[in-house]
């Protein structure tokens, strides 16, 4: 989920992707029509009477050239980088519907998957404690990330099915919700646990003279979820008008 997703990650919540980016990846930059050194080159053919017309139309064809290139490298890789995250996410989703058709249960769940879902998103960071609450969050991810990461490469790709988009701005609006709270109850799990221990906390005195409670992180993380959640979730409800209604949607300044 956007970035909550990086601070429950920290917790051991990850983020639902429940909690992700709204917009698609950044496009390149379109070539600009003149390059920084044109007017000064200009200038100094004035003044001296040399021919830099010659020169400055010489850096305007390759300015856009270089920029283009670039441009296209960035297309590639953000094309390759979102397929490979829709396929893991896959393989995720495949990994899962597999082990409760085998178990029947969803107990053990995250035992079997902890090495791919560590692969493909920071997680871990705490000692398990509830695993109804993780089972919420993983179906929650999944689901977003492959939708966003599909969403991402069509896109790319200008070949967006409508589904996909239809998907993109749709699913999101149980899936936050369901994330959170999976990702919240997990952490609320784990607080016992991680008082007891001091898993993770840096106590004083130490060779570097710095503490740290992750207990009282994780209370912190948890407390941020109620001012950035709502912005989340209230950006994609505008997006969504925006994107399947073609409402405009004007931002008023405060």
């Amino acid at each position: 989920m956007g970035r909550l997703t990086e601070a429950a990650a920290a917790a051991g919540g990850g983020g639902a992707s429940a909690a992700r980016s709204a917009g698609p990846p950044p496009a390149p930059l379109p070539p600009a029509s003149t390059s920084p050194g044109c007017t000064a080159t200009m200038a100094s053919s004035e003044e001296d009477g040399t021919n830099g017309g010659a020169s400055e139309a010489g850096e305007e064809k390759e300015a856009p050239g270089r920029r283009r290139r670039l441009g296209l490298l960035a297309t590639v890789w953000l094309t390759f980088y979102n397929i490979a995250m829709t396929a893991g996410w896959l393989v995720l989703a495949i990994a899962m519907v597999r082990f409760y058709m085998e178990k029947g249960t969803h107990k053990g769940l995250y035992k079997s998957i902890q090495k791919t879902l560590k692969f493909f998103q920071t997680f871990a960071l705490l000692e398990i404690q509830n695993e109804e609450s993780v089972v919420l969050f993983l179906v929650a991810w999944t689901v977003t990330e492959i939708t966003r990461y599909s969403f991402y490469t069509f896109s790319l790709l200008d070949h967006l099915p409508y589904f996909i988009k239809w998907a993109r701005y749709n699913f999101f609006i149980i899936l936050y919700p369901v994330g959170v709270v999976g990702e919240l109850l997990t952490i609320y799990a784990a607080l016992p646990y991680v008082k007891k221990t001091g898993m993770f906390s840096i106590r004083l005195p130490n060779k570097y003279n710095v503490s740290f409670d992750y207990y009282y992180f994780l209370l912190i993380t948890m407390a941020s979820y109620i001012p950035l959640f709502p912005q989340l979730y209230f950006h994609m409800l505008r997006q969504r008008r925006k994107v399947l209604h073609g409402e405009v949607i004007v931002e008023k300044d405060d």
